[in-house]
């Protein structure tokens, strides 16, 4: 494992673990949309990625994150990772700040914005990675698993259900920046992937219209 994973994965168990132990704590440092609009406390943007709800929460993330980090380390370097990392947790729970603005109570914690940062950073740099699904007993390509994930993601979203407890924006808004900067930055990769790169996104385009056209949300 990379030293730079391996420290990342070990302060971001710490902290949860401290969280879990320290309601306080937790309370000081999750997402929570009142803090920030009311109270400017923005640290909560990034903060929140290192909190988790559980054990399980915690592991499934850490672990997605194992498996695909020294992909996108090897693809785009391992300032490329941390910059899309971070970046895609701060975007992910801006992304949330938007989406939830009106709602003070909404509030949110783990890393999943950055690992499905890392995760579609990844898709793009190699679209036909196989990913492993439970219970389906051979991989998927990885635009295909893209391309479903948006589109739960999406219809979620915009068909909230009182059961679902996912934070489905930041996911989003993370998965999104991870994509994006694999366009911005290798362009070569996304001229060489650009329909499989197309087909994926076009949850996106969707949910874009419902947004910013129809208003639906936000």
């Amino acid at each position: 494992m990379p030293p730079l994973l391996l420290a990342l994965i070990v302060i971001t168990c710490g902290i949860s673990i401290y969280g879990f132990q320290n309601q306080a704590f937790f309370e000081k440092y999750k997402f929570n949309v009142g803090a920030i609009q009311s109270r400017k406390e923005y640290i909560r943007l990034l903060s929140a990625g290192f909190l988790h709800g559980d054990f399980m929460h915690l592991f499934f993330n850490m672990f997605t994150l194992y498996f695909f980090a020294p992909i996108v380390m090897s693809a785009f370097g391992e300032i490329g990772f941390l910059v899309v990392y971070f970046g895609s947790i701060l975007l992910g729970n801006l992304f949330s700040l938007y989406i939830y603005k009106h709602q003070s109570y909404y509030s949110a914690i783990g890393a999943s914005g950055g690992v499905s940062g890392i995760l579609f950073a990844a898709i793009a740099a190699y679209p036909h990675i196989g990913i492993g699904i439970m219970f389906i007993p051979l991989p998927i390509p990885g635009y295909i698993f893209g391309a479903l994930y948006f589109a739960y993601s999406v219809y979620m979203m915009l068909n909230p259900k009182q059961w679902d407890n996912l934070g489905h924006a930041a996911h989003l808004g993370g998965a999104g920046f991870g994509l994006l900067y694999a366009i911005v930055f290798h362009l070569d990769l996304v001229i060489e992937n650009a329909m499989y790169l197309g087909i994926m996104s076009l949850p996106l385009v969707y949910l874009a219209y419902q947004i910013f056209a129809k208003k639906k949300i936000g």
